[in-house]
């Protein structure tokens, strides 16, 4: 297939690159590609001719949104929009990604794909917004919610995590929220598998297993890179941030299971071999 990708520079962009390498890809950054300009967009796809567009760009500072709403709905409904358009003027299908913050947290159990969104954050809001304005531009549509995404050469909790084990014997970790890890080149191939389906609609696609807490998800990672360093429980009220976050936003699917991603743990001990080499 002939496939462009947005959010080329992220870790979710990245992995799509490696994982597909047998197709046509053609890839873009923010700075060669402003998804929030529908013109530019719309000359991109032109120029490309892809057979699907898979959206990873993303405005992902989920506090800094509280404070900037109108970044993040222009990156995360607006271009999700424009990138929608311009793919079924071509007859294009397009993949977007989305989050598990869609949700509030409350339900207690893992979230599927029929379950009622209710976001708690002006970043949930954005990225529910985006899933809404995809599905309406563009009856070829898949849209994947996903969570706590990591990869070796990315940044954030993860990378995090290592980097203070490596000079503390103990870290404080949250254990009072759930989610579901997941590996980004796990869920880049998950994407590749959803888009040879032709089966529209929403997908959730995180690592699989029982959820955990960010300290049970730290806990794995010094255990698997063999840090000697302990995950020390503690409360979300210890480390006040200005968005909210869902206390429970686990996600489970009903969809095709040959698409469904591997344990969230399998996606750890790869990540330390990788790290580690």
């Amino acid at each position: 297939m002939k496939l462009l990708v947005t959010g080329a520079s992220g870790q979710l962009g990245r992995q799509l690159q490696r994982a597909a390498r047998t197709h046509d890809v053609t890839a873009f950054d923010h700075h060669s590609l402003d998804i929030t300009d529908l013109t530019a967009v719309r000359a991109a796809l032109r120029a490309c001719r892809p057979d699907v567009v898979i959206n990873g760009a993303a405005y992902n500072l989920v506090d800094r949104a509280e404070s900037a709403p109108e970044d993040a709905f222009a990156a995360n409904a607006l271009g999700p929009r424009n990138l929608a358009l311009a793919a079924a003027e071509l007859s294009a299908a397009i993949l977007h990604v989305s989050s598990d913050y869609v949700f509030n947290g409350r339900k207690g159990s893992p979230y599927h794909e029929f379950d009622t969104p209710d976001p708690l954050s002006v970043y949930g809001h954005s990225k529910l917004a985006g899933e809404r304005a995809v599905q309406h531009a563009n009856a070829r549509h898949y849209v994947v919610r996903t969570a706590w995404v990591y990869e070796p050469h990315g940044h954030g909790f993860a990378h995090t995590m290592c980097r203070l084990a490596a000079s503390q014997r103990e870290v404080r970790v949250v254990d009072d929220q759930f989610g579901s890890p997941t590996s980004a080149e796990d869920l880049a191939h998950g994407i590749l598998r959803l888009i040879g389906s032709q089966a529209y609609g929403i997908y959730h696609l995180a690592g699989g297993g029982a959820p955990a807490s960010w300290r049970e998800f730290a806990a794995a990672l010094f255990q698997a890179l063999k840090l000697d360093c302990v995950a020390v429980p503690a409360s979300s009220e210890e480390f006040p941030r200005p968005a909210p976050r869902p206390a429970y936003a686990a996600l489970t699917s009903v969809q095709d299971p040959r698409i469904q991603l591997p344990d969230w743990r399998d996606g750890v001990a790869r990540f330390a071999a990788a790290v580690r080499r």
